[in-house]
């Protein structure tokens, strides 16, 4: 049955590849709903500004909600926002994980708390079909953060490919990322309207964690 979503998104490929499938089965999207660090410049997951995932959702068609919290006040937030998504009509969240137990189990328990539905269009398929399919459709998602105890950095601004699959693969990385190794922008692909223009810049460090300034491309 057709039912009206809201996109629990990330800006890279899992979101991304979930949300083309919950379109593909008919499901109706009405926002993109992101948490981003208590400033509101950057978002929690993924560390991507704001200016980017706003013209992601521009060429979406969708407007997008942002939650500013903590991470002490994170779960509180997100159950806030999804109450106010539920208040509108919203009938469910759509969400990109794959095969975390953990994380599946805190989105049932906080859409519970807010009375809405749960969709998971990727959960438990095979993590490298998902990645071909992604590639297949003619997505394009970048590498934009390593865990350098885990990935090399030099893996920074590298494109999701075939190729790239077999090169983490050979390295004994999973190649979804699905356990933190890295994350990814999509900057291309069937659900937008025309290309993301970003542009990458300087590799910053947090931690064990290196970052891949991403910025809106300006006509300047």
């Amino acid at each position: 049955m057709q039912k009206t979503f809201v996109m629990s998104w990330s800006g890279g490929k899992d979101s991304a590849l979930a949300y083309f499938r919950a379109v593909m089965d008919g499901h109706v999207p009405v926002a993109l709903f992101t948490m981003f660090e208590e400033d509101g410049t950057r978002s929690r997951s993924h560390g991507l500004p704001l200016e980017v995932m706003q013209a992601q959702a521009e060429r979406m068609g969708l407007p997008l909600i942002i939650g500013k919290a903590s991470w002490a006040g994170y779960e509180k937030e997100f159950i806030e926002q999804l109450k106010i998504f539920k208040s509108q009509g919203v009938q469910m969240g759509v969400y990109g994980d794959i095969d975390l137990e953990d994380h599946l189990l805190w989105i049932q328990k906080v859409s519970a708390e807010a009375g809405m539905e749960v969709n998971h269009p990727l959960w438990q398929e095979p993590r490298k079909a998902l990645l071909k399919e992604l590639i297949d459709k003619g997505f394009k998602a970048v590498v934009t953060v390593v865990d350098t105890a885990r990935l090399d950095e030099k893996f920074l601004g590298r494109e999701f490919t075939h190729g790239l699959i077999e090169e983490l693969e050979s390295l004994g990385v999973d190649a979804c990322g699905e356990e933190g190794e890295f994350h990814t922008v999509i900057v291309d692909g069937p659900i937008f309207v025309e290309p993301v223009p970003v542009v990458f810049g300087e590799k910053a460090a947090n931690g064990n964690y290196r970052m891949l300034e991403v910025k809106l491309h300006s006509e300047e």
